[in-house]
């Protein structure tokens, strides 16, 4: 059943409701195009749920700014030199950072579950370093939207590592960081290939991996909702050298991250930095 069309009040709810509408439209979407031209399919997935987001954006929140993977291109020509003023988001009281297809090469693969739409608002008044008020993730073809207004439970151990066995670290299935390998070696862990981020962080959050390190490229819209709902939950996030994620900056790039169990989080930031001092 496809989500009501009005949407809820609360924030919270709200970006639930916006997430899922997504997802949605991402789903008739992949059914519609079929899988013939990745790019194509790609390319139109994205736009449209990025335009759905933004129409609904300017309908119920219309005087909030907005952060997007697909139309921040006045930060970058400012970050870069090129443009004389910084963004006016700097400025807002409130900011929905959103990524309307986080993981579009998954989103191309028939088959692949692993790709996710993110909702998450960043306001200049919430408690914490990272500000984030509300967050959502819809995983479309997994039929889940986790949320910041219904956290989902903290995690437990997974199996393996409840058992004696390894824990388990979801990396990225193209771009690991060349350390991880030694800092799963280190903590024994097994690395578990998955697609986006925002997939990759509720397999955190749903326990089916212990934790998720990544670095070498993000921007704040890769893992603002994820991380939103993780630390809803109760789990660590950070950057890789323990300080805070912050959102909202003037340069959108949050290149590194780690989510995982509070009880995971001194070992796995321990083993990171003696492996980032070999390096």
């Amino acid at each position: 059943m496809a989500p009501p069309v009005s949407p809820p009040v609360v924030d919270g709810a709200f970006a639930r409701w916006l997430a899922a509408r997504a997802g949605q439209l991402l789903l008739e979407v992949r059914a519609e195009r079929g899988h013939d031209d990745p790019a194509a399919l790609k390319s139109a997935g994205d736009k449209l749920s990025h335009d759905l987001i933004r129409t609904e954006l300017a309908r119920w929140r219309p005087a909030d700014a907005v952060l997007s993977e697909e139309d921040d291109h006045a930060r970058k020509a400012w970050v870069e030199g090129a443009g004389p003023t910084p963004p006016a988001r700097l400025d807002a009281e409130r900011v929905w950072i959103i990524d309307p297809l986080d993981g579009t090469r998954e989103f191309a693969e028939e088959g692949r579950s692993d790709w996710a739409v993110h909702v998450a608002l960043w306001a200049r008044n919430a408690g914490g370093p990272l500000k984030l008020a509300a967050g959502a993730v819809a995983l479309p073809a997994q039929h889940r939207v986790l949320g910041t207004d219904y956290p989902p439970a903290y995690p437990p151990m997974t199996l393996s590592a409840a058992t004696g066995g390894p824990l388990r670290l979801a990396a990225s299935r193209s771009r690991p960081p060349a350390f991880l390998t030694a800092v799963a070696q280190e903590v024994g862990a097994e690395l578990v290939p998955m697609g986006s981020a925002g997939a990759k962080i509720a397999a955190v959050i749903g326990g089916e991996v212990d934790g998720y390190i990544h670095a070498g490229g993000q921007y704040e819209w890769d893992s603002a909702a994820p991380v939103a709902v993780a630390t809803a939950t109760g789990l660590h996030a950070s950057r890789i050298d323990g300080s805070a994620l912050k959102y909202n900056e003037a340069d959108p790039r949050l290149p590194d991250l780690v989510v995982c169990r509070k009880d995971l989080a001194p070992r796995l930031l321990a083993a990171l930095q003696r492996q980032l001092r070999v390096e």
